[in-house]
Order: structure tokens, then C-alpha cells, then sequence
């Protein structure tokens, strides 16, 4: 709990959420707006998901309870409860038109890093959950230029609960903000994808084959290749969805020759 509590006394007796937004490896939270807590309806069902101290830990979210009184290991199961409780609030908080507001900033300020590919020119990315259960996956970054998921390089950072943003807050900040979308083209003289397809083509034509490392054939590591599909409430986007069908189709195209060369190969050399 000490690696926690880095905040300022001054910052935490302004209130805990200060205190807890100050808070190193908590850059990626957006601050909740008190109505929105003190807002019972806003908070259905939370008290299944926090069965531990959930009273005590709303109260100390909203500055009213005198945590003083509790001894430490009391005072530890409460704070524990609060920062998971305030997560929770968080994942709702920010798919509202406020709570996208406040996250937009961050991401124009590019608060959650940026894109490690070239091709990307330092796109900036947002967070995402790969699932809306707490505890079962880490926060991951999602670029929506190159539509693939990263993972942040604090270790502060990489441990946050994907739950505490959710599956579908990037996407419906695009669908909200669209003219936040990045552009998908190349600048004038930059190599594109096709020109990387042609390339390999062409050695193909020239009997040059698929490329391998050792004996790992190329066709099956295509296959075991995650892909990131976006998700607003569970359900798929349109659009990525047909782009993602199409993409799927052209992909399982692509194995197939790579499987009927390599069968070929082998036949050659036997």
C-alpha cells in the first residue's frame, strides 16, 4: 500500500480522488464528476461486483467517511475496495458524453502514448479492456490508424485492469468524435503495403517461395495470428465488421497458398 500512497498530503486532503488521480501509474483515469457518483442509479449492481466494504469505500470516494477511526488493516480492505470501486465507475463513467469529453483531451494530448509503428507517425493511442470482467485481462492501448493493440510500456501501467475502461470506450469515442479518426493514407514517397505485397509476389513468380524461419512453416504462424476486433457493447462494428469479413476472407486466401507452396517445396525435395 506504501507504492500506492506516492500523493501529496495536500492532494489527498483536498479529496481521495485528487489523491488517487495524483497517484503514480493512475495517469490513464479521467476524473469522475461527484454527481455521477453520488447518483445511485449510475452505481447498479456495483455492490455485487465490490462485496467487500462497499459502503465504506463509496464514502471515502466522496469524502464522508473519517477513515481515521479504523485501524490499519480496516483502513487497507477500504482503500483496496475504493480504488477497485472507483475503476468500476470509471469504465461507466467515461462512455457518457462527459466522461468522453474529459478522456478526448487526454487522448489530443496523447496521454497514453503512441503508436510504436513507423507507418503510424506517432498516432496516439487510447486504452481499452479485452473484457468487461474485472480480473481477467490487463489494460491494453488500441491505435486507430493501424487498428491493432499494444501494450503499455510502464509496468505501473500494464498492470491496470483492462475492466476499468471497458471493451467499448475507443470505439464509441470515434463514433461520437468522428473527425478524431486518423486518415489511412501513405505521405507522397512513403512505402505502402502494396508495394510490400508486389514485392513478395514477384519473388513468388521467381521461384524464390514463402520465407521461413528454420523449419516453422509461415502458414501455420499465419493461422495462430490474433487479431483485435473492435466492440461497442459487445457487439461488433458495422463497419469493421464487413472491413474484418473481408480481411478474414483475403487472409484465409493467403494461407492457402502458402500452404499449396509449401507442399510443392516439399514435394521438390523429396
Amino acid at each position: 500500500m506504501d507504492d500506492l500512497s506516492t500523493g501529496s498530503e495536500s492532494d489527498y486532503s483536498n479529496s481521495w480522488i485528487s489523491w488517487f488521480l495524483s497517484t503514480k501509474g493512475n495517469e490513464y483515469f479521467a476524473e469522475v464528476d461527484e454527481d455521477y457518483i453520488l447518483d445511485r442509479f449510475n452505481l447498479t449492481g456495483l455492490n455485487g461486483e465490490v462485496v467487500q466494504e462497499y459502503s465504506r469505500a463509496l464514502n471515502l470516494i466522496t469524502d464522508n467517511l473519517d477513515d481515521e477511526s479504523l485501524d490499519d488493516d480496516v483502513r487497507e480492505s477500504v482503500e483496496t475496495s475504493a480504488r477497485f470501486l472507483y475503476g468500476l465507475i470509471h469504465a461507466r463513467f467515461i462512455v457518457t458524453s462527459r466522461g468522453l469529453g474529459k478522456m478526448l483531451e487526454k487522448y489530443r494530448k496523447a496521454d497514453f502514448g503512441r503508436c510504436p509503428r513507423v507507418y503510424c507517425y506517432s498516432q496516439p493511442l487510447l486504452p481499452v479492456g479485452l473484457s468487461d470482467i474485472p480480473y481477467q485481462k490487463a489494460v491494453k492501448l488500441y491505435c486507430p490508424r493501424c487498428e491493432d493493440i499494444y501494450s503499455p510500456k510502464s509496468n505501473r501501467h500494464g498492470t491496470i485492469d483492462g475492466a476499468y475502461f471497458g471493451t467499448t470506450f475507443p470505439h464509441m469515442l470515434f463514433m461520437v468524435y468522428p473527425q478524431m479518426i486518423p486518415g489511412k493514407g501513405q505521405p507522397v514517397g512513403s512505402s505502402s503495403v502494396a508495394d510490400v505485397n508486389r514485392s513478395l509476389m514477384a519473388g513468388q513468380q521467381r521461384g524464390e517461395g514463402p520465407s521461413a524461419v528454420g523449419s516453422v512453416s509461415t502458414s501455420a504462424v499465419a493461422v495462430k495470428a490474433e487479431r483485435y476486433g473492435p466492440r461497442i457493447f459487445g457487439f461488433k462494428v458495422n463497419e469493421d465488421a464487413k472491413l474484418a469479413r473481408w480481411r478474414t476472407a483475403r487472409r484465409d486466401g493467403q494461407i492457402a497458398r502458402l500452404e499449396a507452396l509449401e507442399r510443392e517445396q516439399g514435394q521438390t525435395n523429396m
